[in-house]
């Protein structure tokens, strides 16, 4: 789908989308510990209705069981131990780049609890059932392979080691996890070197269930508008969250004041929203961008191809992202989305200023589905047209 944006200014009153990282985790925890009760403000984006579908798949384990991970990283890295617990034969169905980013951090897992595992067509076949044991996890490329352990190992008859290895980046996603297991009544002694899980838990829930507090992560890319002349205002987000991308405000406050050094290793998701805006105003240093790489695209490199189609000149190398102040220009030429949701809201921040068209635009249906709709409520404008590519 290709989207025009005139130049425009955003205004107006917002509540934040809901969060997708809670979401995720609030949903398998109901379904799995609390019996099914309720989660109250979900938008059915296309990684939410990912775990949608794969939690009902899960019901019936007669025969090979077909899980639809599609796009979604989270889904597929948070089911694969989840499915193991329960036990079975698993085809995971990805899209080629979620086949391609892989899960290459349970390798040590399959081996060691003697997992079954090849890549098929579409996408992964596993087969087993864990037991109880000591698990050691390298968590240096993703947050996501220790949370599905800690989302799993609950489940299991008796006592479990989680053993981390190497550095852990994006910290607060785990945070987010052992909340919304804590939430639920479900118990994780954290230790020096990793967790302890006892099994087989239940949860408990107050009545009426649980509630998906406001995202912090899609938040950045509305209030984005407000460093170029917008005035939005955002409701709904929780101050006291989890959610280790509410620094995005400091981070906002840094380009606003001049040419900045940032370090995202911790909130690599805010990377393109961070690039666009320093694109727009004072030019900046990023560090700790290693892991842009193996995003739903990789984002550096996605994001500096578009950010130059306005005149904008940066430098990537292997940790590090400059973005260099410039003149910068009406694109000559539409832009790409990249299959890519964060990269077509940040690169919506500069044809707010000076207009264009982005193709595969309905990559935001991955995260923020009414992404288009909101902004054009607040004063964007907005013109839809049929793909053209």
């Amino acid at each position: 789908m290709r989207i025009g944006i005139g130049i425009s200014k955003a205004s107006g009153t917002v509540a934040a989308p809901p969060s997708k990282s809670y979401a995720h985790r609030l949903l398998i925890v109901a379904d799995l510990y609390c019996g099914r009760c309720g989660v109250e403000g979900i938008a059915l984006s296309d990684d939410i209705s990912r775990t949608l579908e794969c939690l009902k798949a899960l019901e019936n384990r007669d025969a090979t069981v077909t899980l639809p991970c599609g796009e979604s990283g989270s889904t597929l890295r948070f089911m694969v131990p989840i499915a193991l617990a329960l036990g079975g034969d698993f085809i995971f169905r990805c899209s080629p780049r979620l086949r391609e980013r892989g899960i290459a951090g349970y390798d040590t897992m399959f081996r060691e609890q003697g997992i079954s595992f090849s890549p098929v067509a579409e996408g992964f076949r596993i087969a087993g059932k864990l037991d109880q044991g000591t698990y050691r996890i390298d968590v240096s490329s993703s947050s996501q392979y220790l949370t599905g352990l800690l989302l799993a190992l609950p489940m299991l008859e008796g006592t479990s080691r989680i053993i981390t290895e190497g550095k852990l980046e994006s910290a607060a996603y785990i945070d987010i996890t052992l909340d919304v297991l804590r939430r639920a009544g479900i118990l994780i002694a954290a230790e020096s070197d990793g967790f302890t899980v006892t099994g087989p838990q239940r949860g408990t829930v107050l009545p009426g269930g649980f509630r998906v507090e406001g995202d912090w992560s899609n938040a950045a890319f509305l209030e984005g508008f407000n460093l170029i002349g917008g005035d939005i205002t955002l409701t709904g987000l929780n101050p006291d969250s989890c959610q280790g991308d509410r620094r995005y405000r400091e981070y906002f406050k840094a380009l606003s004041d001049g040419f900045a050094r940032i370090d995202i290793a911790e909130q690599i998701d805010l990377g393109p929203v961070l690039f666009a805006l320093a694109a727009l105003l004072h030019g900046a240093e990023f560090t700790g961008t290693r892991r842009l790489a193996i995003k739903e695209s990789d984002r550096a490199e996605a994001m500096l191809r578009e950010l130059a189609k306005f005149g904008v000149r940066s430098r990537r190398e292997n940790n590090s992202v400059t973005i260099y102040g410039s003149q910068l220009h009406s694109p000559s030429e539409p832009l790409e989305g990249h299959n890519d949701h964060r990269i077509v809201m940040a690169l919506c921040l500069l044809l707010s200023r000076f207009g264009g068209c982005i193709d595969g635009a309905e990559a935001v249906k991955k995260s923020f589905p009414d992404y288009f709709d909101v902004i054009e409520k607040l004063g964007i404008k907005i013109e839809r047209y049929a793909d053209q590519r």
